[in-house]
């Protein structure tokens, strides 16, 4: 994303030395498309808003993304759940795991305790390390948290190594410490920028990707915003129609090799329904039924990640319920249909707007010790051929 692409009014480009461009923008424009600005609509539920998960109110996101010379193609993204000192307010949590090959920091304490206690970070896989001493570093450094001694950082990450020369670990934890203190609420900027910037999904470039639901009234009024990295594989399917197989590039086909699709999707679930950590893990599970919708092959290779968290102040564990016995309140399991639509589209389109609003991107193939080139996705075909599925006018 270059200094054009921003919105107009927000700061966010620092030069940091000739070669050198980072990008901590909490929204940018984009010469893409957001799914719905093709009229693909996926599911029955409305949108929040903005369409985001930021629709979830107190949630915000940040990015830092890094481009250098022609082989560093790489960023960072950051969800905080909410505007308080997380690590005293915690929120309450589940992880899913669709695939384990991959590198998911502070799982394990999430499946024990059920809470979430620093910002979510998303990165590449050999700077993991980085992200989790920016989100230690920046939990320590919140008032109130002087005397606090241990810190589970969670950090995701998906391989972006096809464009970018991941064994240079050219992020550091103050590069990454950027995401989080440039999380904002809003519009969240999609496509290749933050921990999407690298990364590929379907032979063509990924990223970014976020997308929203809101429950009607009567169903509890409840929002569902989900945040994804799309870094994975399979046959492409947009709305239910066959766009890989169409264009001709996906799995086991002869035009792309069979490795391309391993890979991993992080995926970031917030509701503001109050749900006990185990409807959460719940919520997380369904997750994966959008990613399926898309066409994802699951393959040995991929890493596919769920976390979810709840935003409301109700069911946090806040120091006065964590020193005693304490009265949370708890949606019932027989409410909790509606969210498990919410979150299958949510994910569903979150995933096409990651694909849909990434550019086309050059960089440097680890692998190959080779440039490298990932072209995004041509809308212009995939509007062709939705409408000759829908049997209208392009």
């Amino acid at each position: 994303m270059t200094t054009s692409q921003r919105a107009p009014g927000i700061p966010g480009t620092i030069l940091i030395a000739a070669a050198v461009l980072l990008l901590a923008v909490p929204f940018a424009a984009n010469a893409q498309e957001r799914a719905r600005d093709l009229g693909i609509v996926p599911g029955i539920l409305a949108p929040g808003p903005l369409n985001a998960i930021t629709d979830v109110e107190g949630v915000r996101v940040g990015h830092v993304t890094l481009n250098k010379g022609s082989d560093i193609r790489t960023g960072a993204t950051a969800i905080v759940p909410h505007g308080g000192n997380l690590y005293q307010d915690k929120v309450p949590a589940g992880v899913v795991v669709g695939n384990g090959f991959g590198k998911l920091m502070g799982a394990t304490q999430i499946q024990e305790l059920g809470e979430i206690e620093t910002p979510i970070i998303l990165t590449n896989t050999l700077n993991v390390a980085e992200g989790a001493i920016a989100a230690i570093e920046w939990t320590l450094d919140q008032p109130g948290n002087e005397r606090v001694r241990s810190v589970n950082a969670v950090v995701g990450e998906t391989n972006d190594s096809r464009l970018n020369n991941i064994r240079k670990r050219a992020l550091t934890a103050d590069v990454i410490r950027r995401a989080i203190e440039n999380a904002a609420s809003g519009p969240v900027a999609e496509g290749a920028v933050g921990a999407g910037r690298g990364t590929v999904s379907f032979g063509w470039k990924g990223g970014i990707g976020t997308s929203s639901r809101e429950l009607p009234a009567a169903l509890g009024g409840y929002t569902v915003g989900v945040l994804v990295q799309s870094n994975y594989g399979g046959v492409l399917v947009v709305d239910g129609t066959p766009v890989g197989e169409r264009l001709g590039r996906y799995f086991l086909s002869n035009h792309v090799d069979n490795g391309d699709a391993d890979g991993s999707i992080m995926i970031v679930v917030a509701t503001d329904a109050p749900l006990s950590d185990r409807n959460l893990e719940r919520l997380a599970r369904r997750a994966l039924a959008g990613l399926a919708r898309t066409g994802a092959s699951l393959t040995n290779g991929s890493g596919d990640y769920v976390i979810a968290f709840s935003t409301a102040e109700t069911v946090r564990r806040t120091p006065a319920r964590r020193s005693g016995v304490a009265r949370l309140e708890e949606l019932p399991n027989d409410l909790f249909s509606p969210l498990s639509q919410a979150v299958i589209e949510a994910t569903e389109e979150a995933i096409l707007n990651s694909l849909f609003m990434a550019e086309t991107v050059e960089g440097y193939d680890t692998a190959r010790d080779a440039p490298a080139r990932v072209e995004a996705l041509p809308l212009d075909k995939v509007r062709a051929i939705l409408a000759d599925e829908r049997g209208t006018d392009d």
